[in-house]
This record gives C-alpha cells, structure tokens and sequence, in this order.
C-alpha cells in the first residue's frame, strides 16, 4: 500500500508530544544528547510537568514510552524485539510484551470503508455482518460475518486515517534517527536510520491486505497435501488493500491451551508444531515469523491452523542448505566444523580471529548442552547478541537473527506443551534427509533451466563487453583503477632510504675530496698544515655520525 509521499518538516506538535512521553519516563538524557531538550525548552515549558517517580529499569521504561506513543511506535518496538542483535536479548524480550491492541472504531467508519473499497453497498456481499468486531488492533479490526453464498467469513477492515498517521510518524522517526546519528557517536553502531528504513519497510507491506492475502495463499499452497496444517481460504474478489475477507476458522487457541485443562494431546501438538516449522525453513524458505500461541489454533483433530500472516520470513535455497548442515555440526558439538560453516555462510568475516571465535563457541555450546540438546533456538539467538557481533566483527543477516528468534519461540512453545518434547529430533531426520536428497544427481536437474539463462545471459554479454574492451584499448581510453593499501608507508620508507644514499654519497665525496687537498703538492697550507683538508675529514665524520645514530633510531621504532 502506498502511503504517500513525505514532506521535509516533521510534525511539531507530535515532537513535542514525545519529548514529553520521554521526559516523563526519564529519558531526558537522551533529549539532551540530541540537541532536542534545549532547542524546545521553552515551548515545551508549559506542555512538560516534572518528571513522574517511574522507579523501572530502562528496558521496561522503554516499552512504555512506546506504548504511550501509540500504534506506529507499538510497531516499532514489535519489529526491534525482533532484532535481539541490535538492542540485546533483555530488550527484546520486554518489547516482545507489547500488546498489538486498541478501541474498536466505530461500526460506521466500517462500513463507509467496507463499501468505498468493494464498490457496492454492504448488503449486496454479506448477508450477515456482526457490528461488534471479534478483534481489534491499532491498525484494523475483525469481523464475523457471512456471505450471500452462505460462507462464514472474517473480515478485516483498516482503521481509517492509520496510513496518514503511519506516514507522519515515520517521518518524525527518520528526522530523530539522523539527528541522533549525527550528534552522538555512541550510537552510530546501531544504524538508527537503517532500522528506521526497516521498519518503513515492514509496516508498508503490514499496511498492504494485498500482501497478507498473497502470504496466506502461499502458506496454504505449501501445505495442501499436509492434513495436520491448515491456513483459512482467502476471498480474493471480496478483498483489498484495505479489507480482507477470509475464510472463518473455528479452533481454540494455544493461548487457552496452555492456561486452562482442556483436553488435548499435547504431545501430538508439540510434534506437529515442530514438523510444520522445519518444514516452513528447511524446505519452503518460507516462514511464519510469529508464532506467540494467540496465532495459532488447534482444530479437531490436533489440527494446527496458523493466523496473522503480516510477518514472514525468507531464506533462499543455498542459505537453506548451509542453515541444514550449521544444524548437523551443532547436534554434534562439531565445533571446527562449525567455524566453517558459519565461513561459508559469510557470517565470519576476515577481521574474525577464528580462534577466538572458537573458544566462545565451546562457551556457548557447553551452557546448553546436557543429556540431549534441545535449545538450538537459544545457541543461535546467543550468537546473534551484539556483543557477539561487536566482539568477533561477524555479519549478521536481518532473516537469520529472525529464525533463531522463531526457532527459540517454537523451542519453548514446544516445552510448555510437553516438557519431554525434543523438537531437534525431527531437525535431525528432516536435516539428514535434505542432506541425502542434495547428493541425489536427479536434484540437479531442477537447476539446469536456471543454468541454461544464466549461460545465455553470459554468451550475450561477452562478445560486447569483448568488443567494447578492445576499442577503448585501441583509444586510448581503457581506464584501470587500482587499490593500493599502506603505499603511502612503503613511500615514506624509499624517500628516507634514498636521502641515506645522498648524505652517504655526500659523505664519500667529501672524504675522497679531504683526502686530494691533503697531498701536499695540492694542500692549503696554513703554517705547513693541511687545514682545509682536515676540515673536510672533520664534517665528513660529523655527517657519518648523524646518519649512523638516524639508522640506529629508526630500526629501534621500527
């Protein structure tokens, strides 16, 4: 969905009203590094009272702020507890507690853009439509209803005017993010307008129902022949940027579940749970990226049918494999093994000291490993930790950190249902079986297409880039940029050696000349002695004794 373009000036009563959010729970600090507390103080005399006594730590006080702030910025702390790499593992666990709620709007506001997006009055699709919504969210809400065919359906309607506020925040965010890039250096490591830019990226797709619509299609085709998965029916004709209409599932949630003694096989959920996960990352590269149990429902049956399809997770074929072989080394506590993958994955880059990187992965293994390992989740979330990254230099990709954090949750999950779960057993089986089927020589015939463009694409471009090469080369016009690294060192060790060379041949000269004027046919003598000769001998021996004691000096520092 297109939420507009941005103009150059933030909102100012909407900066003004964060700096009063932050100030009251005691992020004044912060507001000071920026440059922000001075330049509004004044104006903002009369909108901040004195700090309120908030006695929680900066973690909590954090999602607070971000509560109060409201929708734009609840999704912004819903994406960052997301990126345990970049804020900490204790951060991202209290942002994780953010609650995605808000009033109902008004069932007129529904309909007026129920009947703006599908073009007809209400009563010519549904032919029962509950007012009072079944669910409500910052940016929509969700409604029970039921089609002319007969069809329960659920409908989710777009909160009016929430792409304009969106849009407004988001502006505001990208002006504090650079203000804060620019004016303290500490945060500079953080990239605050690339996480600004990541964000603006997520909630343009959440805001998009094509999107989710498209999510939920493509879950639905990868299970279709799974009949312990189930994802609703998505009505396309009755759906838009805006709305969504989809099948009505009935089930109950993980949620009552877990808190409540209703009878289910808890073990057979845990099993199908894990199944459907590794099926989602190691053979789809296509995943749920949040399954907190309020998204899943368990049908008759033991049928699990998953919800919310706003955030998803990619990983692209080659990743998937190196992803499948990282697990094999780690269930078997392979830790040269595991170095090198994590090489091949490009998480390691050349500024790690391997063996340093080494030892913390003994660390990180031993904590977890007892009996069994079950907590791959954890290890790899562990080694997303930005004192990790910052230690060891390594790159992190943004969907790695995103599997480890849902593989951590679907680990836990698994153990709330049943403690004596061990979901790496079917790791291990489906791990194993992707290995075998990439040594199977048919495999490769699946990427024969790919390979047949890929050569033609070459055999087109070579002859002109050939072609191209050699008319520049015949010009005169064929350029080379070179790379050069600590020439400027090299540079300045040449020009000492070579002003050595000149005073020793300067020193020679006057020796060979000192010597010629003392013969006494040809000698300046001053009361029979040979004066300038000497004089010669005397500065030739001065200069040899100042370029000896430079020699000895620059060896020492060197």
């Amino acid at each position: 969905m297109n939420i507009g373009p941005y103009n150059n000036r933030p909102d100012m009563g909407r900066l003004r009203e964060i700096i009063r959010v932050m100030t009251k729970y005691h992020f004044g600090n912060i507001l000071e590094a920026v440059g922000l507390k001075n330049r509004l103080f004044e104006t903002l005399k009369l909108y901040i009272k004195s700090p309120e006594e908030v006695h929680e730590p900066a973690h909590v006080r954090l999602r607070l702020v971000l509560e109060e702030l409201g929708t734009t910025f609840i999704k912004l702390g819903q994406v960052l507890s997301t990126r345990a790499d970049l804020v900490g593992r204790e951060v991202a666990e209290e942002l994780a507690k953010l609650q995605d709620e808000a009033p109902p709007f008004p069932f007129e506001d529904v309909k007026r853009v129920l009947e703006s997006e599908l073009g007809v009055p209400m009563e010519e699709v549904f032919a029962e439509f509950q007012e009072e919504p079944v669910a409500s969210a910052s940016i929509g809400q969700v409604h029970r209803a039921r089609l002319r065919n007969g069809d329960a359906v659920a409908v989710k309607v777009q909160r009016p005017g929430i792409a304009d506020t969106v849009k407004s925040d988001i502006m505001l965010m990208k002006y504090l993010a650079k203000l804060a890039n620019d004016r303290v250096p500490g945060l500079r490591y953080y990239n605050l307008p690339g996480i600004v830019a990541e964000f603006e990226r997520a909630i343009r797709k959440e805001l998009d129902y094509h999107q989710e619509a498209n999510n939920v299609e493509r879950f639905r085709a990868m299970f279709m022949d799974d009949e312990t998965v189930y994802a609703p029916y998505v009505y396309r004709e009755y759906s838009t940027g805006k709305v969504l209409t989809m099948e009505y599932v009935d089930g109950v949630k993980l949620t009552d579940i877990l808190k409540s003694d209703i009878k289910f096989n808890a073990r057979v959920i845990a099993e199908r749970g894990a199944r459907c996960y590794f099926k989602q990352i190691f053979i789809h590269g296509f995943f749920h990226a949040d399954p907190h149990p309020g998204n899943i429902l368990v049908q008759k049956g033991n049928v699990l049918c998953f919800l919310d399809f706003g955030m998803m997770g990619h990983l692209d074929r080659s990743f998937r494999d190196r992803l499948a072989e990282l697990f094999i080394l780690l269930m078997n506590y392979d830790v040269n093994g595991i170095v090198n993958q994590l090489r091949y994955m490009n998480i390691l880059t050349e500024e790690t000291d391997l063996e340093e990187v080494k030892y913390d992965i003994i660390d990180l293994l031993d904590r977890y490993y007892g009996a069994d390992v079950r907590k791959v989740g954890e290890i790899l979330t562990e080694f997303t930790m930005p004192g990790m990254i910052r230690r060891h230099r390594i790159r992190i990709p943004r969907d790695f950190v995103l599997l480890a954090r849902v593989m951590s949750m679907a680990e836990d999950l698994g153990e709330r249902l049943d403690p004596r779960f061990n979901g790496l057993e079917v790791a291990w089986e489906m791990t194993h079986k992707l290995i075998r089927n990439r040594l199977n020589p048919l495999r490769n015939l699946d990427e024969v297409p790919a390979a047949i463009i890929e050569l033609e694409h070459i055999m087109n471009d070579l002859p002109r880039g050939l072609i191209s090469a050699l008319q520049k080369l015949e010009e005169g016009k064929l350029k080379m940029e070179l790379e050069h690294r600590n020439l400027d060192e090299i540079s300045v060790r040449i020009e000492r050696s070579t002003n050595r060379i000149s005073v020793a041949m300067l020193v020679s000269a006057l020796i060979i000349g000192s010597s010629l004027v003392t013969i006494p046919r040809e000698a300046l003598i001053l009361e029979k002695f040979p004066f300038l000769g000497i004089f010669g001998f005397a500065v030739s021996f001065l200069i040899a004794l100042a370029l000896i004691v430079s020699i000895i000096k620059s060896r020492r520092l060197s």
